[in-house]
């Protein structure tokens, strides 16, 4: 290279034009270094080194805001590496618990990706809400907070394209974000990097047109052997986890870590967590080699002398799978003893227990999908009048299965809790080209159901299946008002985090003419309500002496009449959850028949989802005191029975004060 002499620049000393004291041979010098720094290469630094020297916390996006220590998180420094270009692996695969770091090792990639390596990358978010939230509370915040980035992302301006909500570009390359409920988003670009973030909360097809994380790892087949995809997620459900899936499918890595006893590598199991019961301040774990007790002070030291394991063999090469329970949470974060407390707090909760094991040790819920015994439902039944609203019950909705000559509608009352009574069985002849059958079935929404306390009830919400004749299904619903009726399709799967979703607005009329705007439909995640039902009819109840004393009836408790007959019993539990195998040898979970009519159960879980579209999974606890007030002697009900009706239901409790029309909801 050209070496400049000191013959080929201006002799020092200042000129005239020289205001600020600097001399031409300085100002000379100061440009070559400035050259000279823009032909030196980045430094060859991995996605950990790179965190460590130039990732800010912001305040606003973190617990611990201020510069990012991998020592923090000594875990993730293996898996933040294989995220770099020098490595090999092209899809790291981490099975998770919450609160383990693994939200910033990803955005520490997408800032390393942005600064020293550029290239077209996507980030997938469950859906695009989220990921529109995602963006603004930690994308934004992770560029404004580190100059090496805010100098390479364009300022987000109103008339400029290259930054906004869900596109940031920089020099080289450009990050989008979507959601996996947009196949448009998914498509939208050939990507080398693929960050997809909370696979099992994806829907089970992105617009109907696949599996959102094949569709988004199509993207980046083009780049070959430089591509890098990372998938992470807490689990759900055996059988139908995308991410157990994919972690079963590769090398399984433990982070072995060193007892300070006796120096036994081991990975951390929940079952070495021990704890006095009642006490879940005492908990320290037990080495399984000397069995010694570790006491949560140790777990710094341990997690720094702490190495990623294989314990399995990789079909993939190019494949690496890792498995984090919450056990290895910072001291600070989670300690051992909340988890036990958490634990013990999960006791009597299939629900609870169910959040515990994915998002605390990070491991897969096996549903029970073995049906209930009918018999022991009919021994079960409880005494009420026909079309009686027992006690307990403060608003209704009714699920409604459209069959080839009839139309079937469940009413169920609701209360708190989710416990659940049976309040009326309709069948109407007839099917959905039967005139006739739409009139009485709007009729059905303008009745009333007589409360045991007095008041009158409507039904406040009626959900009604569209999958037989789905245009005569969404013209009545829009007829009879999509403030009360609520037409649902339900899919296959599993969906914690939002059994229904939607609405959607469908085009279609009687006729089969297309509408701008046609009927309100939500999709509805079957499965989940379904498994729902059967653990709440097996749920233990108090005995009649219990129930004397004052002792409430479990959460969710389904109670069934006594004119209810042995045909609607074997229905409501026509189904099985079973395990079958893929073709690619993958489990996965399937509700079988076990006999031809299920009309009973179908009811059940579309009365659930109005239950669930009315809202009363999230209602407050005002909105509870203000369903009660329906009653003008609620408080004589609590007081004479406690939180459940100490008598059997139907039983009259009272002189009733005075009749009242509810018009709550409808």
């Amino acid at each position: 290279m050209y070496a400049p002499t000191s013959t080929s620049l201006p002799r020092s000393g200042p000129t005239s034009g020289d205001d600020d004291g600097l001399t031409d041979f300085d100002g000379a010098a100061e440009i070559l270094r400035t050259w000279g720094a823009g032909l030196t290469p980045d430094p060859d630094l991995t996605v950990s080194q790179w965190a460590d020297k130039h990732r800010m916390l912001s305040g606003r996006a973190s617990a611990e805001p201020g510069r990012y220590r991998t020592a923090r998180t000594p875990y993730m420094r293996e898996i933040m590496d294989r995220l770099s270009p020098g490595d090999p692996t092209q899809r790291i695969v981490f099975m998770k618990a919450a609160q383990v770091g693994a939200t910033e090792a990803g955005n520490n990639w997408i800032g390393f990706a942005i600064h020293q390596a550029p290239g077209p990358m996507l980030a997938v978010q469950p859906t695009v809400e989220l990921a529109k939230r995602n963006s603004r509370q930690r994308i934004d915040p992770l560029i404004d907070e580190s100059p090496e980035l805010r100098e390479r992302v364009k300022p987000a301006r109103s008339r400029d394209a290259g930054n906004t909500m869900l596109s940031k570009e920089f020099a080289g390359g450009i990050l989008i974000m979507t959601g996996a409920n947009s196949a448009v988003g998914l498509r939208s670009t050939p990507a080398r990097y693929i960050f997809l973030d909370e696979v099992d909360a994806y829907p089970a097809s992105a617009d109907e047109e696949g599996d959102p994380v094949t569709l988004a790892e199509a993207r980046s087949l083009t780049f070959a052997h430089r591509r890098k995809v990372f998938l992470v997620s807490t689990p759900t459900i055996r059988g139908l986890s995308r991410i157990e899936r994919e972690y079963e499918a590769s090398d399984q890595r433990r982070f072995f870590v060193p007892c300070p006893h006796c120096g036994h590598a081991q990975w951390l199991k929940f079952d070495r967590l021990r704890w006095q019961k009642g006490r879940p301040e005492t908990a320290e774990y037990h080495c399984e080699g000397c069995d010694a007790e570790i006491a949560e002070h140790h777990k710094t030291a341990m997690l720094e002398g702490g190495e990623w394991r294989a314990t399995a063999t990789a079909a993939d090469p190019t494949t690496a799978g890792y498995h984090l329970s919450a056990l290895y949470s910072p001291v600070g974060w989670l300690s051992w003893s909340r988890i036990a407390r958490g634990w013990e707090t999960a006791q009597g909760s299939d629900e609870a227990i169910k959040a515990f094991r994915n998002t605390i040790l990070g491991e897969t819920w096996v549903e029970s999908g073995e049906a209930p015994d009918w018999q022991r439902l009919y021994d079960r039944r409880e005494a009420w009048k026909p079309g009686t609203v027992p006690a307990g019950g403060l608003f209704l909705t009714a699920g409604a299965d459209v069959q080839k000559d009839r139309i079937e509608v469940d009413v169920w009352a609701w209360g708190r809790g989710l416990e659940s009574w049976l309040v009326d069985h309709v069948v109407i002849e007839g099917g959905p080209d039967r005139h006739d059958a739409w009139s009485e079935l709007t009729a059905l929404l303008d009745r009333s159901w007589l409360h045991e306390r007095g008041a009158h009830l409507r039904i406040a919400r009626l959900a009604i299946d569209t999958g037989y004749e789905a245009p005569a299904v969404y013209a009545w619903s829009r007829n009879a008002g999509f403030a009360q009726v609520s037409p649902v399709k339900g899919v296959e799967g599993f969906n914690r985090s939002s059994p229904v979703s939607g609405p959607t607005f469908v085009d279609a009329t009687e006729g089969g003419k297309r509408l701008r705007r046609g009927a309100r439909l939500w999709t509805v995640a079957v499965s989940t309500f379904k498994a729902e039902t059967y653990r709440f009819l097996r749920l233990e109840r108090p005995t009649t002496e219990e129930r004397a004393a004052g002792a409430a009836c479990p959460p969710g408790t389904i109670h069934l009449p006594t004119w209810v007959e042995s045909e609607w019993l074997k229905q409501v539990v026509a189904e099985q959850l079973v395990t079958v195998r893929t073709k690619r040898g993958f489990a996965r979970l399937e509700w079988q028949k076990l006999r031809e009519r299920n009309e009973a159960l179908d009811c059940r879980v579309y009365a659930r989802a109005a239950a669930w579209i009315a809202g009363a999974d999230r209602w407050p606890e005002a909105r509870w005191q203000d369903l009660e007030r329906q009653f003008p002697d609620w408080d004589a009900i609590r007081a004479e029975s406690g939180p459940t009706p100490a008598r059997s239901p139907g039983t009259p409790q009272g002189p009733r004060r005075r009749t009242v029309r509810s018009t709550y909801m409808g």
